[in-house]
């Protein structure tokens, strides 16, 4: 079940969505591209969803940015980052 994490003022993201029992993280960035982010620390997801004032943007560059547990969601299809 995602979450989608309520709208904060962020220049890249488009929308971001959680599953905190799964540890799986939806991000849309503005440009359009989607990544499926997995394995992603259930504590810092947890921190998001309970600090409506922290940045998206600086969550996602030190939680998920960099990784290689992501996969590029295009149309559907997946593929590796």
């Amino acid at each position: 079940m995602f979450i989608t994490v309520s709208p904060r003022t962020s220049d890249a993201i488009a929308q971001l969505q959680v599953n905190l029992i799964s540890g799986v993280v939806l991000v849309e960035f503005e440009n359009l591209y989607s990544y499926e982010y997995t394995n992603v620390s259930r504590r810092a997801i947890a921190n998001l969803l309970l600090n409506p004032n922290m940045s998206l943007g600086f969550w996602v560059n030190k939680n998920l940015v960099n990784t290689k547990r992501c996969k590029v969601i295009d149309s559907g299809y997946m593929q590796p980052c």
